[in-house]
C-alpha cells in the first residue's frame, strides 16, 4: 500500500509541461542588417540604408522579447520512456587472428633504415654505370656525365671540352651529390615500398623514377642551368629507372620488422598494470 502511494505521489509531482526560453529569429535579422551595412560601404549607399533598417528592426524586436521579462514557451513533458532497440544483439568481434586486420592503414611490417641505405647504395652504382655508358655512347667520354652533374659549382667550365676533361674537384663534388641523393631516395623507397606489397618493383622501378624525372624537368632550369642545357633526358630517365629497379629489388629482399599495429591499444599506448606479469609467473610456477 505504501509503495502504491509513493508511485501516485511521484506521478502527480511530474509536471505536464515546462517553461523554456522562446525561440526567436530577430538575431538573424540583426546579423543580416549589419552585413548589409558593411556591404554597402563597397557597393552602394542604398544597401547600407536597407541594412540600417534591418539592424534597427532586429534590435527592437530582440529587446522586446527579453526586456523587461524574457519570453518563454511551454514544452510538453512525456512520461513514457522510449524503448531502446537494436538489430545487432551480439557484439561484433574483431578477428585479430586473420591476415587482414581492420583499419590496417599502416603497413604491418616495415623495412629497417639499413634496407634503405643498402638500396640507395646499390642503385647509385647502377645509375653510375648507366651514366658512364652514356658518356661512352655519346662520344664525350666517361668524365662528361660526372662533370655535368657538378657543373653548377663550376660556372667557368661551359664548353664541352672543359666538361669532358678530368677534374678532381668536380669528381669529389659529383660523388657527394650522387651519394646523398641516392641515400635519400633509398630511404624513401624503404619507407614507401611496404605500402605497396603487390608490385613494389613497379612502383620503385617505373612510377617513382618517371615522377621524379618530371619534377626535375620543371625545376632544373632554376637549380642548375648548365645541367639543364646539356642534359640528355632520355638517358637521364633510363638511369633513373635503372636506379629504381636495383634499389627496389635490394630493399624488397631485406628482412622486414613488424610494427606495433597488431598489438592492443593498451600496449601501444604504454599502459602498465602492476602485478599482471607476477600473476602470470605465479600461475606458471604453480602449474
Amino acid at each position: 500500500m505504501a509503495s502504491q502511494m509513493q508511485n501516485l505521489t511521484a506521478r502527480d509531482s511530474v509536471p505536464h509541461a515546462i517553461e523554456l526560453p522562446a525561440s526567436t529569429a530577430w538575431p538573424i535579422v540583426l546579423a543580416f542588417g549589419l552585413t548589409l551595412v558593411f556591404a554597402g560601404l563597397v557597393t552602394s549607399p542604398s544597401v547600407s540604408i536597407l541594412g540600417a533598417i534591418f539592424t534597427v528592426a532586429g534590435c527592437v524586436g530582440w529587446f522586446r522579447e527579453v526586456l523587461p521579462h524574457e519570453k518563454h514557451e511551454s514544452v510538453p513533458v512525456t512520461e513514457k520512456v522510449p524503448a531502446v532497440s537494436t538489430n545487432r544483439p551480439e557484439v561484433a568481434r574483431v578477428k585479430w587472428m586473420t591476415q587482414e586486420l581492420n583499419r590496417a592503414r599502416l603497413p604491418l611490417e616495415i623495412y629497417p633504415i639499413s634496407a634503405g641505405v643498402k638500396g640507395g647504395l646499390a642503385g647509385s652504382v647502377a645509375m653510375a654505370v648507366l651514366a658512364v655508358i652514356y658518356g661512352i655512347v655519346s662520344g664525350h667520354g666517361i668524365w662528361y656525365p660526372i662533370n655535368l652533374l657538378s657543373a653548377g659549382f663550376f660556372p667557368a667550365r661551359t664548353t664541352i671540352e672543359q666538361i669532358a676533361a678530368f677534374h678532381w674537384d668536380a669528381l669529389i663534388v659529383a660523388a657527394i651529390i650522387h651519394l646523398l641523393c641516392s641515400l635519400l631516395v633509398g630511404l624513401l623507397y624503404g619507407a614507401t615500398l611496404p605500402m605497396f606489397p603487390r608490385n613494389p618493383i613497379l612502383l620503385g622501378g617505373a612510377i617513382a623514377p618517371i615522377l621524379w624525372s618530371g619534377l626535375l624537368h620543371s625545376v632544373l632550369e632554376a637549380i642548375d642551368p648548365v645541367l639543364n642545357k646539356r642534359i640528355d633526358w632520355f638517358w637521364f630517365v633510363i638511369s633513373q629507372i635503372g636506379f629504381g629497379i636495383v634499389a627496389g629489388i635490394v630493399v624488397s629482399r631485406q628482412h622486414r620488422v613488424r610494427t606495433w599495429q597488431q598489438l592492443p591499444f593498451g600496449v601501444r599506448a604504454g599502459f602498465e598494470v602492476s602485478g599482471r606479469s607476477d600473476e602470470k609467473n605465479g600461475d606458471k610456477s604453480r602449474s
